[in-house]
Formats: C-alpha cells, structure tokens, sequence
C-alpha cells in the first residue's frame, strides 16, 4: 500500500496511474481529461512512429505507442471510478 499525506492508503495501480498522468492530488475530472488528451497525442502510435525512416523501427514504435495508449486508457479508467466513488 502507499501512503499519501492526509490520504487513505491507495492501492498500488491507483497509485501507477496518478504516477502515469502526473497530477497532484486531489485531482479533478477537468483536469484528468486534459491530461489524458494531452497523453493520447503524445503516445498516437503513428504520430510518435514518425519520428523514425526506418521501417523495423517504425513498427516497434508503433507497438510501444499502441501499449501507452492502452496503458493511459486503463489508468484513466482506474481514475475516474476513483473520482465517481469519492463523489
């Protein structure tokens, strides 16, 4: 479990998405959305495979931007159900 100050304790995937869309607690769901927005532009699996000419390169980095968006859809998940239970 990890302890935040003046917090409950989170679990730790709690705790890895926080980490993932780096905001501060307490977060809101204004804030999460624009983060999370921010995030899927950066990690776009074909926009971040543009940054190389390189054919087994591009497809790796499409791979590795397709698990980010995984990651970031799961830890948004995570986040929200967080934020509705805390309402």
């Amino acid at each position: 479990m990890i302890y935040n100050a003046g917090m409950k304790p989170m679990d730790e995937a709690l705790h890895q998405a926080l980490t993932l869309f780096d905001l501060p607690l307490p977060v809101t769901r204004e804030q999460l959305d624009r983060k999370r927005e921010e995030l899927l532009r950066t990690w776009d699996p074909h926009r971040f495979a543009n940054h190389t000419n390189h054919p087994k390169k591009y497809m790796q980095m499409v791979k590795k931007g397709e698990a980010m968006v995984r990651e970031i859809e799961r830890a948004y998940g995570l986040l929200v159900e967080s934020l509705s239970r805390k309402s």
